[in-house]
């Protein structure tokens, strides 16, 4: 199992968090996510590493930014 952590800028509530899990939820290797408005952190989890640029995209089509931690 991978992980990797994200700081997403621009989330305020749950709405967010949907949106959010809605699109990187989406991107092939994805098993499972955790995303928290409280710390504005997004930490994506799949069987070997997730390609950044997608999990990246996904947050902008929700309509937010983010970045690798």
């Amino acid at each position: 199992m991978a992980t990797t952590e994200y700081q997403v800028t621009g989330m305020t509530c749950s709405h967010c968090e949907h949106a959010i899990r809605s699109e990187v939820g989406q991107v092939p290797g994805v098993e499972a996510l955790d995303v928290s408005a409280a710390t504005g952190r997004l930490v994506v989890t799949g069987p070997g590493p997730v390609d950044d640029a997608l999990v990246l995209a996904a947050v902008d089509e929700a309509g937010y930014r983010a970045e690798r931690l």
